[in-house]
């Protein structure tokens, strides 16, 4: 059910959506708890909120977990969220951009073990997951309300016209998975698109590679679709096609293969056979 209170609020304070900033709140306190739900938070969490809005996913997780340490850009949510968040002792709001925030800033609000649930704008859905997944102490999960299109490249399996470069770097470090479809009428104000909640459970999948490396790697044999891997390789390491087309042989796949053939664990052996073989990635 739509919280009717929550726009008397906004008025009260003469807020406006700004579309900038990708503000598109959800007030639907059913799918609000349904996502707390799908992130597993416990009285033992300390969640991460990027994106604050009006507090109303901040208010349910806050009523799940431990500690909420929510982050929003926009200063002008401040008396908003007094009101909205009122009576609430285990939140900490602060106003700052996350993707500018250095890991020792970051783990100062939250220490070294949290989950971040998020819904957060669509323009900063790609390096908002990497800037968490690339941190010095990554999050246990991400649990996200992100564009339906994105949450479908994220878990898409090698092979199927969604799978992409973004796919793969996300699978090196997690197991995501679509929880639930979001349409776009859940929203305030109705954007152009649907959602969807996207949980992302982060782990050290591949210990023994360099999965930076083998990222840019991956990042590499989509550059160009419509090319074959040894094409994009031969961009990325500057090495003749022939040699590459070789060691592409020997690692077990067909000479000819693109990058949207090989899965993430592909792209983890490809690179330990290249690199022994004395290629710079």
């Amino acid at each position: 059910m739509e919280n009717p209170d929550l726009r008397q609020i906004l008025q009260k304070y003469g807020f406006d959506f700004k579309k900038s900033l990708g503000q598109n709140f959800l007030t639907d306190r059913g799918l609000l708890r349904a996502i707390v739900r799908d992130a597993g938070v416990q009285k033992t969490d300390t969640v991460i909120e990027i994106g604050t809005g009006a507090g109303t996913l901040t208010a349910e997780l806050a009523a799940a977990a431990g500690k909420v340490v929510t982050f929003d850009v926009d200063r002008a949510l401040e008396p908003i969220l007094q009101e909205t968040l009122s009576g609430i002792d285990n939140v900490e709001t602060v106003f700052g951009d996350v993707l500018k925030m250095s890991d020792e800033e970051l783990t100062g609000f939250s220490g070294t073990d949290y989950k971040v649930v998020a819904n957060i704008p669509y323009y900063i859905t790609t390096p908002l997951v990497m800037r968490f997944m690339e941190a010095a102490v990554p999050p246990r999960s991400m649990t996200l309300t992100v564009q339906k299109e994105v949450a479908e490249r994220i878990v898409a399996q090698s092979g199927t016209p969604e799978y992409g470069a973004l796919s793969v770097t996300v699978q090196l470090r997690s197991d995501p998975k679509i929880t639930r479809i979001v349409p776009r009428q859940l929203f305030r104000p109705i954007p152009n698109v649907d959602s969807a909640v996207v949980r992302l459970d982060i782990s050290e999948k591949f210990p023994d590679a360099d999965i930076a490396k083998v990222s840019r790697l991956a990042r590499a044999g989509f550059g160009m679709r419509r090319k074959t891997l040894v094409n994009n390789l031969a961009a990325l390491t500057g090495a003749d096609k022939i040699t590459i087309q070789s060691a592409i042989g020997e690692a077990g796949f067909d000479p000819k293969v693109r990058g949207e053939s090989l899965t993430a664990a592909d792209y983890v052996y490809l690179y330990k056979v290249l690199t022994e073989k004395g290629f710079k990635i």
